[in-house]
């Protein structure tokens, strides 16, 4: 680490639980990102300004004017332009220094896997189930920590399912495939920017403290928000040992 990058992260390498040995960690460590929008804007810009040294963002969608209420990574000049491609100009603004890929399309399930694969922590970003649960299993597969978040409304949800422990619940094991999921698009039901941006440097942290390796993860956990009230909940989650995607073998994607 050289002398412009100790004070960069100056502030974090006077915290203990990080110093130098810990910056460092983070200035190597590899995040993959799945969503550009209202909870990914805030994560990786505070994982991009910690110094995450490889942050690789998936998303299909264009910018368009609905989002920049809460999707503050964009611009308004950004308009028309692909999520990943704004969100890695704006990244690179706020620090130079780290590498970040952008992949400008709607990941599948094999895409998931193989970019799964080499990445330190998954952070879901997206809006809709059928990408998380394909999230899940990839995680699952590759043993990796995935950090989620959800917002609707005035209501928000984080937790994390750290997949390389064999005792850890899944994604699955919350919100198990009956037929009774149902995504609730904020283009219908609405959004309340702030959540978004909450939930989004919740998981942000979570991401800093896996990496690093300190403090007590949401592992375990989902926290609930509510933020016309700004009550949280903490609520214990179990892994399912009915669970058919990670109670069993490693799964694959035709259990979907």
């Amino acid at each position: 680490m050289n002398d412009h990058q100790l004070l960069r992260y100056s502030r974090h390498i006077l915290l203990p639980q990080i110093d130098i040995e810990g910056q460092e960690k983070l200035c190597q460590s590899r995040v993959l990102i799945i969503g550009a929008g209202g909870l990914g804007s805030p994560a990786l810009m505070y994982l991009a300004a910690s110094g995450v040294g490889n942050l690789i963002i998936c998303d299909g969608d264009q910018v368009d004017l609905t989002n920049l209420q809460r999707q503050i990574i964009h611009e308004s000049h950004s308009i028309g332009l692909a999520k990943a491609l704004s969100a890695k100009q704006t990244l690179l603004k706020i620090n130079p220094e780290i590498n970040v890929t952008a992949i400008q399309e709607k990941v599948d399930a094999t895409k998931l896997l193989q970019l799964t694969a080499n990445a330190d922590v998954v952070l879901d970003a997206s809006d809709n189930f059928i990408t998380r649960y394909f999230i899940n299993q990839a995680c699952i597969i590759h043993k990796k920590p995935l950090v989620s978040g959800a917002v609707i409304r005035f209501e928000g949800q984080v937790s994390v399912f750290d997949l390389n422990r064999s005792s850890s619940p899944c994604y699955h094991c919350l919100y198990p495939i009956d037929g009774a999921q149902e995504d609730m698009p904020c283009a219908i039901l609405g959004v309340f920017s702030p959540i978004a941006g909450i939930i989004g440097c919740v998981q942000a942290a979570e991401t800093l403290k896996i990496l690093l390796n300190i403090g007590e993860s949401l592992n375990g956990r989902l926290l609930l928000l509510d933020g016309l009230t700004m009550n949280w909940r903490s609520v214990k989650v179990y892994k399912d040992p009915g669970c058919p995607v990670c109670h069993t073998s490693p799964p694959t994607t035709a259990s979907l």
